[in-house]
């Protein structure tokens, strides 16, 4: 048999009670000026730019993978078309990944490697960095609230064209 304690709380008064709310309020307030407004990519678009993408790239004849990410390089969509190598999963999330975390389109960073020898660490920051063409940064006005990256085209420049269509496909909506 389980046997239950109850036990009571002391009686607040009226006075009590409306100082304990005046101080749970001005906390609340307190922590409400220190958060920061930040936009959130809706799970409806990314899944939009990725469809989309997808479709661009199948008009070129061409199979790919696209991943749309968050602000944090997060995942918020993943596209293997039919008969896209299996490798193109991994290279789009970490092309997505990159332009969403460096906040530019991931062909910048290869011409930046290309020309300037002394950045070559970028590449080494950590595992999920890819840097090849072919990811794009998702913004609202100026702040970058995702990526999208594509990968499975024979070039860089193609992978990037369909993650630009994609980009496209959402971009009125990203205000």
């Amino acid at each position: 048999m389980t046997t239950h304690r109850i036990t009571r709380l002391p009686q607040c008064t009226h006075g009590s009670v409306v100082a304990i709310l005046v101080l749970a309020l001005g906390a609340n307030a307190a922590g409400a000026a220190a958060l920061s407004d930040q936009k959130v990519l809706p799970l409806s678009l990314a899944t939009e730019a990725a469809q989309a993408a997808v479709a661009a790239c199948r008009q070129k004849g061409f199979h790919i993978s696209v991943a749309v990410t968050d602000q944090d390089g997060l995942v918020r969509a993943l596209l293997r078309d039919d008969a896209a190598g299996p490798h193109t999963l991994d290279s789009s999330v970490k092309k997505a990944y990159t332009a969403a975390s460096l906040g530019v389109s991931t062909g910048v960073l290869t011409k930046i490697l290309v020309e300037h020898q002394d950045a070559t660490g970028l590449r080494d920051m950590n595992d999920k960095i890819l840097i090849m063409q072919g990811g794009l940064p998702i913004k609202a006005g100026a702040e970058v609230i995702g990526g999208i990256g594509v990968g499975g085209t024979p070039g860089g420049d193609t992978d990037e064209a369909c993650a630009r269509a994609g980009l496209e496909k959402i971009t009125d909506r990203l205000s």
